[in-house]
């Protein structure tokens, strides 16, 4: 089974979480300064009335959990952006947003002189949304990003990338955030052998639910409200791991597992020198994986 099969958005509709999480990313950029993870386009990528919307009041996204989810927004991806330029530095040259939503990387993409070629992959519903909003906004399209939308029905993973131009005789980095926690086991582990089967220099950031009963009593608190929010919106989480687990899994595949942070390596990695208290919790781990 494939990770999009399991579809979390309805159909013909964008998918909430994206619509949510863009606003958390806005929020960070007025709300939180210094910001953990610039993005200039944080704000435009929401189209005119959403950006207006944030902008008149971005305190509504200043309770003590939205704080929260802001500061673990903004580290995970400060984190894919990272390793993404190691691997550029390491003559990458694809980069695969897996669950793009309203991700803005392929719009400030700064290793284009380096023929840095971003995909972006996601359900046709949230990405026709997703270029309305560029369209709305005045945002061009580069020639250095694909857009693949993936029906499962009808193609795999390996399938749609190929028609889109990506190579699988070439090494390709991916990032694959606020996915994970939505798919089967099933799903999650053939998009990872998919990576895996990649050439040397090829590797994965992602994020991944801890199993609740190994989270603190607060950590468990958050996650259990989160998970209840997005379950009303028809997008409920359906996997967590043993982190010590998943690790074994991924070597198994031929993965090498470089780093496994959780939020209190994040916070001494990211957000240790803050005088605003500005935390990660949520009991989510990410992990970077390479070939």
């Amino acid at each position: 089974m494939n990770p999009l099969q399991e579809n979390i958005v309805q159909a013909g509709k964008p998918s909430w979480t994206a619509r949510w999480v863009a606003a958390m990313r806005a929020a960070h950029q007025l709300l939180d300064k210094p910001v953990i993870f610039s993005d200039p386009m944080a704000l435009s990528i929401l189209g005119p009335a959403g950006e207006a919307s944030i902008r008149h009041d971005p305190a509504q996204f200043n309770d003590p959990i939205s704080r929260d989810l802001r500061a673990a927004l903004a580290a995970r991806s400060l984190l894919a952006e990272d390793e993404l330029r190691r691997a550029v530095a390491a003559s990458v040259k694809q980069y695969v947003v897996l669950g793009a939503g309203l991700d803005t990387f392929a719009f400030r993409n700064g290793y284009r002189d380096q023929g840095l070629h971003v995909y972006e992959v996601d359900h046709p519903s949230t990405q026709a949304w997703k270029i309305d909003i560029l369209k709305e906004a005045g945002i061009g399209i580069p020639d250095s990003m694909t857009f693949v939308a993936i029906d499962f029905e009808k193609a795999t993973l390996a399938e749609r990338l190929q028609e889109a131009g990506f190579r699988t005789d070439q090494p390709a980095y991916f990032s694959w955030l606020g996915v994970t926690v939505y798919l089967s086991e099933e799903a999650i582990f053939d998009t990872l052998k998919f990576v895996a089967s990649l050439p040397r220099e090829s590797g994965i950031t992602f994020d991944y639910r801890v199993q609740p009963s190994m989270l603190s009593p607060i950590d468990y608190a958050l996650g259990e409200y989160i998970s209840n929010l997005v379950e009303e919106q028809g997008e409920p989480w359906k996997t967590s791991f043993n982190p010590m687990s998943l690790q074994k899994k991924l070597q198994s595949m031929g993965l090498h597992v470089t780093k496994d942070l959780g939020p209190a390596e994040l916070n001494k990695r990211y957000l240790g020198e803050r005088e605003d208290g500005l935390q990660t919790r949520l009991g989510f781990r990410l992990i970077c994986a390479e070939k």
